[in-house]
């Protein structure tokens, strides 16, 4: 029977586990990250596949999910924020350091891919995930397969404009990206209580600012309001495009129960369709969809 090892890279933690085919969790360990060392985050990453397969007795395929991705053109990490790993090898060298192939992802993509595999759109055949929490980043999963595109940003659509703009979000916040307005700068966590301190002078955490709004908080439901047309907005156009049968919500403002009923309840207005049938749902693994959808990348 097929074992998958799946590697979580992130900033400050490397998790991984040890799944078998039907996606039942074999082992689990985490660690920290070298943060800024790129030779010891390779030998961290290299050491955790070692004790995983220990721990299973058995030889396993190894997958990576971590920030950026690997340039098509030059076998190079890009647009990692994790910004030691870009313009390194990752892939081979991590590779080298095992004696064998590895698989290497965007984070965001096997997020999508672990909740299109045995999720919470497992049978359907076109998914998109979106993560929104400190950021916002997507993946595309066709008939179980991710999809990557040429230039390997196929999903990132956190640095796309917001669509259909009010007078009063053009041109929108500066984004680390060099431009102005993107989704990511309205709809990540920073993002939108940055966007709420602007408005209304009260700083607080967007988690708080949902918990407000559902004990009634009048600004806060405002700023929920504000925040969940631009969601429905910013989806509309990811279903015009791609036509997904489902959108899955991960990261910590997916924990924000009311986006569920109130977004599809406003997409309609935006989406090129007299019917919309794509289900918006919360991501059935949680923080661990990242790390699976790793390990189902073979």
């Amino acid at each position: 029977m097929t074992r998958r090892i799946g590697i979580d890279l992130g900033g400050t933690k490397i998790e991984g586990v040890a799944i078998d085919a039907t996606g039942a969790l074999l082992a689990r360990e985490r660690v920290a990250t070298p943060r800024d060392r790129y030779d010891d985050t390779v030998a961290a990453v290299a050491g955790l596949v070692t004790r995983l397969e220990r721990d299973v007795s058995g030889r396993c395929t190894v997958g990576v999910g971590m920030p950026g991705a690997i340039s098509p053109a030059t076998g190079l990490v890009k647009n990692a924020n994790s910004t030691w790993l870009n313009g390194r090898r990752f892939s081979s060298d991590l590779g080298a350091a095992l004696g064998r192939p590895v698989r290497v992802a965007n984070d965001a993509d096997c997020f999508a891919l672990s909740e299109a595999a045995d999720g919470a759109a497992a049978g359907a055949a076109t998914v998109f995930g979106v993560i929104i929490g400190t950021g916002t980043g997507g993946g595309v999963v066709v008939h179980q397969r991710l999809v990557s595109g040429p230039n390997a940003i196929a999903g990132e659509w956190g640095h796309n404009p917001l669509p259909w703009p009010r007078d009063d979000e053009r041109p929108g916040p500066a984004c680390y990206c060099g431009r102005h307005g993107c989704i990511e700068t309205f709809l990540s966590g920073p993002g939108w209580a940055d966007d709420t301190a602007r408005r209304t002078g009260r700083r607080a955490d967007a988690m708080s600012l949902a918990d407000a709004a559902v004990k009634g908080d009048a600004l806060a439901r405002e700023a929920l309001t504000r925040y969940v047309d631009r969601l429905a907005r910013s989806l509309a156009t990811v279903i015009n495009v791609i036509d997904p049968d489902t959108i899955v919500l991960g990261g910590g403002l997916s924990n924000i129960t009311a986006l569920y009923d109130e977004v599809p309840a406003r997409w309609g207005a935006y989406v090129f369709s007299d019917v919309i049938t794509t289900r918006l749902v919360r991501a059935a693994h949680g923080d661990s969809s990242g790390v699976r959808g790793a390990a189902w990348l073979w």
